[in-house]
């Protein structure tokens, strides 16, 4: 069975000339040649130097389709989610005639006119994936919009979480970031991984204040034990402010190092030595998968409560960041100074029971038999 994916999954081309894109989006990709023969991957191509996030595809099995970029905060970039749109359907339409079933991918800018398209004028199998926080209050227009839409159709949604008077047609789907192999080295990690201080915290996504970096760094800042009870704060990602935040760094002395973007290998490098993954976002999320890499390497999350994260993580298998302060941090930071690190370890040990949802094999396993073989 030949798969289209539609997505805004940002790809380029590398100094090698392959094409690169988004790497855990590519991963999910590469993983799901275990059940589709061939995957026409059709997304945004950007002229530009990919950032180290992005990697090549794993098999020719996967072709991509560049379409032109649309959408984003610019009125010239909305703009171009109309003025491109003959050419965006032109190259859907054309794919569609290669394939037996379609994945859509929501929210983003073409879907207010491609969810209709696909509604109404495609007859092949197909399911979307809206991959944002589907409980999201005030959301933009365009978001809100494709939400509706999405509630109101026969074709199957995959959503983060499960949420009151939920479309039958709305399915729980965890986003897939594990392998299975990844889940057995996981459970060698976490048991010999020991609780006590100092303890290394980790923080793994975009560098800027609503994901909650500042909020990190007012915590440790104010943290009056930061030199008895922490060993490094490690910062993954990057961001407008990055430079700002280091210079905050600096002048405080606080432990924590910015690292840019890392590749996966090394990303999970950083899980396998920290205790704590830090994400008290007030970002609309879906459910981040780093979470749940983080918490099959051990790190015990200390996360907010956004979107479905609530539904996964709580106080048997984490922090709740509650509200979403600094001040609330600060109270974490001084709870885990008196935890006993048997305690602490049980917390890391259910945490990494519920990473289980979250592997390839399950997701791709989900896929074939409740969206596939129900149509």
């Amino acid at each position: 069975m030949k798969l289209a994916i539609i997505s805004h999954t940002e790809h380029y081309r590398n100094e090698e000339g392959d094409i690169v894109g988004w790497g855990p989006t590519i991963t999910e990709i590469n993983h799901l040649l275990d059940r589709f023969e061939e995957i026409h991957h059709v997304a945004f191509f950007h002229e530009v130097t990919p950032p180290p996030s992005s990697i090549a595809y794993q098999s020719d099995r996967v072709k991509f389709v560049a379409l032109p970029p649309s959408g984003g905060r610019s009125l010239r970039e909305k703009f171009a989610v109309i003025s491109n749109l003959p050419k965006t359907l032109s190259i859907v339409k054309n794919v569609l005639n290669k394939v037996d079933v379609f994945q859509f991918r929501a929210p983003v800018g073409i879907g207010v006119y491609l969810i209709p398209y696909f509604t109404y004028r495609v007859k092949k199998k197909g399911w979307f994936k809206y991959a944002g926080n589907w409980a999201q209050e005030n959301a933009p227009l365009g978001y809100a919009l494709q939400r509706k839409m999405l509630k109101n159709q026969a074709r199957k949604v995959t959503i983060n979480g499960k949420w009151p008077e939920q479309p039958k047609q709305c399915l729980t789907f965890e986003n897939p970031c594990l392998t299975l192999a990844e889940r057995a080295e996981g459970k060698n990690v976490l048991k010999n991984k020991t609780y006590q201080p100092k303890f290394t915290f980790c923080f793994v996504g975009r560098l800027e204040d609503e994901k909650g970096v500042q909020r990190i760094i007012d915590a440790f800042s104010t943290f009056e034990n930061t030199n008895d009870y922490i060993e490094k704060v490690h910062f993954i990602g990057n961001g407008a402010k990055r430079e700002v935040y280091e210079q905050q760094v600096k002048t405080k002395k606080l432990p924590i190092q910015f690292h840019g973007f890392l590749s996966r290998t090394e990303v999970f490098d950083i899980y396998r030595s920290a205790h704590f993954l830090l994400l008290p976002s007030t970002a609309s999320e879906g459910f981040p998968k780093v979470i749940a890499e983080g918490m099959n390497y051990g790190c015990i999350p200390i996360v907010s409560d956004v979107s479905s994260i609530g539904q996964y993580i709580n106080t048997k298998n984490g922090f709740i960041v509650n509200p979403t302060t600094a001040e609330k941090l600060v109270a974490i930071l001084n709870e885990l100074s008196n935890v006993d690190q048997l305690k602490l370890k049980e917390k890391a040990f259910k945490a990494y029971q519920v990473a289980e949802n979250f592997t390839f094999a399950r997701y791709n396993e989900r896929i074939w038999t409740e969206i596939l073989e129900q149509e």
